[in-house]
């Protein structure tokens, strides 16, 4: 068998041996056969020629998940080109900041599965095309570069534009080989086979969603059930209704059990047979109540886009207490840089191997910031290494927090307060005080119609934390501003929430 070095080569095998099995359901009501989506596929690819996509060029996709989405980007990975999927609820500065800094040769918006799309095709004034057997819209060909056409795994196979906690997105350069190994990863540790219904709702323009779930899936015969917008009610239909794998983050298991509780569901009766829980740490107690409720081990993990999703991952059993985010991924390196930490046993956490980026997209600077000659890259988390092994995250390096002198680590203020029966998720920050001390603000957003004080919540954290850990401010608000995978954007909370932070405490 000679070695794949593109990403269409593992679906093109898939559909080989399981033609007739279904791939794709989305939530139009569309299903595709493994046959049927590699016969659009190669349709698809005749009419992006004749929109003027070359080989090398980039390909800009904005989008929501359905199933014309990987349709687009196995179609880009056959002629070489580089898709760029970006999500449709960006705002248009946003959206022109990238595709000013991507440069596409053409710019596809899905607007027939997407309102956000349609509305930036409308102000993009972009022209109507009937494309992959649905009705988008194209901007372009603009006469752009292209990339250099390599012809081992190493080309960039996708560029995908990181929220950052600064705020300010980086275009993230991961290959054909990230793609293939991360993907493999994820189908092989989580054993999925061609009788899985995979439950899509992570967005295929982030990396966990496009890695653990879509790469995983179509590699594997299994069958993705894809929609656009993540629904606690929806979820939990699905699994009474017959999905297998549900990959997610915490804040959607949380969603899900508080809605569980909403129709007197005590514990999910259903064949789900694998659920993990990615992008943030783990609360034990939290964790126990999640297994108790899906009657599963609930899997860790932990990566980030640069590292194509996945650098550990547990494989526990269930009941296991543990809250790590597990062992490294086989192929996969990592260790600890003591002199970020500041703690004995602490560092930043380095991680060498195939699953690394190649670099950011026209930005050299910030490349050799975090990636060293020899593999190495910078991850900016903060970490340590338990007897087995096993990686503890316990904060980022620039969100960790000093007050009067002591570290204090977000995550663990922020499990204290999930704590609570009343909060469905909190968020911990710290804010800069004069003298170069910092504060501790906590957001905490509340479940259904749950009713707590600030003070409650406050005695509540002053039974769990040192006095020094305890936040000086917490604030009870809503829905806290996250990115389309869930992960809280921490760096607009102050922003975010001025008025309640003006107000009387």
């Amino acid at each position: 068998m000679t070695e794949d070095v593109r990403i269409h080569q593992l679906f093109d095998r898939a559909a080989h041996a399981h033609p007739h099995r279904p791939a794709i359901t989305d939530w139009t009501g569309r299903t595709f056969d493994y046959h049927e989506l590699q016969q659009l596929v190669l349709r698809t690819v005749d009419d992006l020629r004749g929109l003027g996509l070359r080989a090398g060029d980039r390909l800009l996709v904005l989008s929501e998940n359905a199933a014309t989405v990987p349709v687009l980007l196995l179609a880009a990975s056959r002629m070489d080109a580089v898709a760029v999927p970006v999500n449709a609820r960006m705002t248009g500065p946003e959206l022109r900041k990238i595709a000013d800094h991507t440069r596409p040769r053409l710019t596809l918006y899905l607007s027939d599965v997407s309102e956000p799309a349609r509305d930036h095709a409308a102000a993009a004034n972009a022209r109507p095309v009937d494309l992959a057997d649905a009705s988008l819209h194209v901007e372009g060909p603009f006469d752009v570069d292209p990339e250099t056409v390599e012809d081992d795994a190493g080309m960039t196979a996708v560029i995908l534009y990181t929220t950052g906690t600064t705020g300010t997105p980086k275009g993230v350069m991961l290959t054909h080989g990230n793609l293939i190994f991360g993907g493999g990863s994820s189908a092989r540790l989580r054993g999925i086979v061609p009788e899985d219904r995979i439950y899509g709702a992570l967005p295929m323009t982030h990396v966990f969603g496009l890695t653990s779930m879509a790469c995983a899936g179509l590699s594997s015969g299994a069958h993705l059930m894809l929609v656009p917008r993540f629904s606690a009610g929806a979820v939990l239909d699905a699994l009474v209704g017959g999905v297998t794998v549900l990959p997610a983050v915490p804040q959607m298991h949380a969603a899900i059990m508080a809605e569980a509780r909403s129709r007197g569901m005590t514990r999910l009766e259903g064949p789900l047979r694998y659920v993990s829980s990615g992008a943030a740490p783990l609360d034990p107690d939290w964790k126990r109540r999640a297994e108790d409720f899906y009657g599963l081990a609930l899997q860790n993990g932990y990566g980030m886009t640069e590292t194509t999703a996945g650098v550990t991952i547990t494989v526990n059993e269930k009941g296991d207490p543990d809250p790590s985010a597990g062992i490294p991924l086989p192929g996969a390196e990592i260790a600890l840089d003591e002199s970020v930490g500041r703690e004995p046993g602490t560092g930043e956490v380095l991680t060498r191997g195939p699953h690394v980026m190649r670099g950011y997209f026209r930005n050299e600077q910030a490349t050799a910031q975090v990636l060293s000659a020899d593999g190495w890259l910078r991850t900016g988390d903060l970490g340590r290494l338990d007897p087995q092994g096993r990686l503890h995250i316990v904060g980022r390096s620039k969100e960790l927090i000093i007050r009067g002198g002591f570290n204090v680590y977000p995550p663990e203020v922020e499990a204290a307060l999930n704590d609570h029966p009343a909060v469905l998720q909190a968020a911990v920050i710290g804010r800069k005080l004069e003298g170069g001390d910092e504060e501790i603000l906590a957001f905490c957003q509340l479940s259904g119609h749950a009713e707590v004080t600030c003070d409650e919540l406050a005695r509540h954290a002053a039974e769990r934390l040192s006095p020094y850990k305890r936040p000086g401010r917490i604030v009870i608000c809503g829905p806290l501003p996250a990115a389309a995978t869930g992960k809280i954007l921490k760096h607009r909370l102050i922003e975010h929430f001025a008025d309640l932070l003006n107000s009387p405490a």
